[in-house]
């Protein structure tokens, strides 16, 4: 390649790395990356025999045991009928079962069947790999910035969702 050609290809990148940033830019770049950290680790659990968003719940209850769905819905940032479904799909693939609690008879919890806490080594090695793939070529410096900006990015949504309540778009504007 030649010189000229060499030289417009640094400024064409330069002017796009200054380029205005558009409306939905920002959103969409993170909606984007979300998309793609999913559809790898969906792969990356198919040794498990579980789907990404079921890693989550697995996990969760490692980390505290048996939970209820709300609060496994809580802790995980989903609607309850959502997490229902997802502990109903774990059930049958016998990853999970639910007991009565054993302090409020009015409760179930779901806990970990010995299946379910067999496959925690595997869940752990794919969300491992699918962080290296999506983290490859950052510093860690640069991963420490990205995970300090993403925070405040969503400690700012949540403070707005929490805020603005069923508030439309126009009187928020």
């Amino acid at each position: 390649m030649g010189k000229k050609k060499k030289d417009e290809k640094k400024d064409k990148a330069r002017k796009k790395e200054h380029a205005p940033i558009g409306a939905t830019d920002v959103s969409g770049a993170i909606v984007q990356a979300a998309r793609s950290i999913r559809t790898v680790l969906s792969r990356n659990l198919l040794s498990s025999g579980l789907y990404a968003g079921q890693d989550g719940v697995m996990l969760a209850l490692a980390d505290n045991g048996g939970m209820t769905a709300g609060a496994l819905a809580t802790r995980l940032g989903v609607k309850a009928p959502t997490m229902t479904r997802t502990i109903g799909r774990l059930e049958a693939q016998g990853f999970v079962e639910r007991k009565p609690d054993t302090t409020d008879g009015r409760l179930t919890v779901v806990e970990l069947t010995p299946t379910g806490r067999a496959s925690l080594a595997l869940i752990t090695q794919a969300c491992d790999l699918s962080e290296r793939q999506a983290l490859d070529g950052l510093s860690d410096k640069e991963v420490r910035t990205l995970l300090k900006l993403l925070r405040a990015v969503d400690g700012n949504l949540r403070g707005v969702a929490t805020q603005a309540g069923e508030k439309d778009v126009a009187e928020q504007i």
